[in-house]
Formats: C-alpha cells, structure tokens, sequence
C-alpha cells in the first residue's frame, strides 16, 4: 500500500504532482468537502504532510497525526510551524532551503528599480494613451536613478546576500543589519534598523524575523527620509502599514517595492491607490524553474523519511551546523 501523504497546499507543477500521485496516496486537504471529519476517520494513517511556508500546520492538526514521519514545507516559512513540538517529538519538519534564492532577490531589485523608475506610472501612461494626448517631456514627473543608490538590507542571510551581490553590480554601497556582523562580508554592518534607515536611499527587507512585527515603523521611515525607498520581499508584518501608507501618502519616503503584505490576500486600499508604490501577489519565487526546484525537493524530503532516513533538509531532528538562513518566506 502506497504511503498516505496529506497535501495542506497545491503544487503548481504537473511533473511534480504526476510523481507524488504515483509515489503516494495523495489526499488534498484543500479539496476536502469535510476535512475535519476526514482527519478524524484517516489522520492516524497519515505518514507525510505537504504544506506551504505561509500556510505550515497547526500544532492542533499535528496532534491529529500520531503516525506522521514527516512535515515537507514546500518554501522557506517555518513561523506558521510549531518547531519546537516537532523537534521533541522527532518529527522531521524540511523546508526548501536555497531553491528560492535567485528568484527572491531578483524580484527585489526589480522591485527597487521599478519603484526608483516609475516603471508602472510608464506602462499606465503609455496603455491608457496619455502619452499621445501629453507628449511634452515634462508629461511624467523625473524618475531617480538607481545605480549607484545606497542600499540598507535587513537580514544578511541567502536571499540578502544575494540582493547585496546584485545590487553591487549597480554600484551600489551596501550596508546591512542583521542579528550579529559576519566576518565574510566587505560590506558595512549597522547595528541598529534606524541607524541603516537614516544612512540608506533604499532599504530592503530580507529577514525572515519570525517573531519581529512592524519593526519597520514611521520612525524608521521617517530616517529613510523623503528621496528613500522601501522594498519588502521577506514578511508582510515586518512593515506597520499604517505608518507606511501615511509616510507615502505625506511624501515623507519617495516610494516602495511589495511583494508581502499583513493580511495577504488583503492590500489595504491606499497602497493599491497610491502611485509611489509598485505591488507583487506574494510572487517572488513564482517561476517554473524555481517552482520545480522545491517540488523537487520536497519529493526528496518525503522519500529520506518514508525511508527511514533523516531528510537532508530536516530542520528540527538534529542540530544544524549552520544558523537557519533569514530570507523571504514565499510559497
């Protein structure tokens, strides 16, 4: 009999949903009718759960799965899990560690460039038409150059070491902060978010802070000052939008890049209205490649552990030999 693998989240790969289904007995808990009945007449059998990094697991489904081997998080999010039940009860919880990389910090400069670029303005302006009706230079306000820009990244782990290497190549400066310096970095440590706000044209957020929320208030924007910008491609609740759709609407920052908000799918109204800032779907890993890539990895996940073995990507069964890595949590 197949393994009995309960999938909290879709996979928007067919390759990799055609190899679970024939690996496994795949049951969608998104496609349940009544899924709090189905675990009560199935949860025991359930060998693996298959979840997302925004979505993970209750602590109160878990304890629903006595039988459960393993907990595959396909993404990087490990705060919607309870690690420290899973760790005492030597249950393996993996994460697509790495695999998003690329992707998150790419969409990060593009999201800075956008924003310094007034790239969205341009594209409306010239779909609506406006352009032939307003030809005159003076038509779309003057954009701010990039290159060059001071960039302050928060969380100087994968993804932020990725931004900081692309950025670079931009001329950029880059400063960062994070939980302690890192001795294999050239660029300058700050210890304090306001300190790397007042000292930065660009602030990008790269850490994935499970327990921090709003750290990125009005007095942090207000010392990233009225020609700053701010991007977010790690956790929606790390900004307090409330003091960041004030900071826009009053011109105190220039503008923002988002790609995570607090209350996903809900964009409060005023960032969806505003023209200072450019807005994502919670898409910075949202490419074929890299979608393949976790799905892959997640297959993997699941067969070490059905196998008995310890999955390489495990986070909780045994002690890592290098600190969990503070990115965006996308999935």
């Amino acid at each position: 009999m197949k393994p009995r693998v309960l999938q909290l989240n879709p996979i928007l790969i067919p390759a990799v949903n055609d190899k679970l289904a024939s690996l496994y007995d795949v049951h969608k808990y998104f496609e349940l009718s009544d899924p709090q009945a189905w675990l009560g007449e199935h949860g025991a059998s359930v060998d693996a759960v298959i979840t997302g990094g925004h979505t993970g697991i209750s602590r109160a489904m878990l304890e629903r799965l006595p039988g459960l081997k393993v907990v595959a998080i396909n993404g990087v999010g490990t705060d919607a899990v309870d690690l420290a039940y899973c760790r005492g009860r030597g249950l393996p919880v993996t994460a697509t560690l790495g695999a998003l990389t690329d992707d998150v910090a790419d969409l990060a400069i593009g999201l800075l460039i956008a924003a310094c670029r007034n790239l969205c303005a341009g594209d409306r302006f010239v779909r609506d038409g406006q352009w032939a009706l307003h030809p005159q230079p003076s038509a779309l306000p003057l954009a701010r150059r990039f290159s060059g820009m001071r960039v302050g990244i928060v969380g100087m782990g994968r993804v932020g070491r990725a931004v900081a290497q692309r950025a670079a190549a931009f001329g950029c400066p880059i400063s960062y902060t994070d939980l302690r310096p890192m001795d294999d970095l050239p660029h300058r440590f700050v210890n304090h978010l306001l300190d790397l706000a007042h000292d930065a044209d660009a602030l990008v957020l790269c850490a994935a802070a499970d327990k921090a929320e709003g750290i990125v208030n009005a007095a942090v924007l207000e010392a990233l000052g009225p020609r700053g910008f701010l991007v977010n491609i790690a956790r929606g609740r790390l900004v307090d939008e409330a003091d960041l759709t004030q900071a826009l609407a009053a011109g105190r920052i220039a503008g923002a890049g988002l790609d995570v908000f607090v209350d996903e799918p809900h964009v409060p109204l005023a960032l969806r209205q505003s023209e200072r800032v450019t807005l994502q779907a919670h898409r910075a890993s949202a490419t074929r490649e890299t979608r393949t890539a976790m799905g892959e990895m997640v297959l993997e996940s699941l067969a070490q552990a059905l196998a008995g073995e310890r999955p390489t990507m495990s986070l909780t069964t045994e002690p890592r030999t290098e600190p969990l890595p503070v990115t965006g949590a996308h999935a």
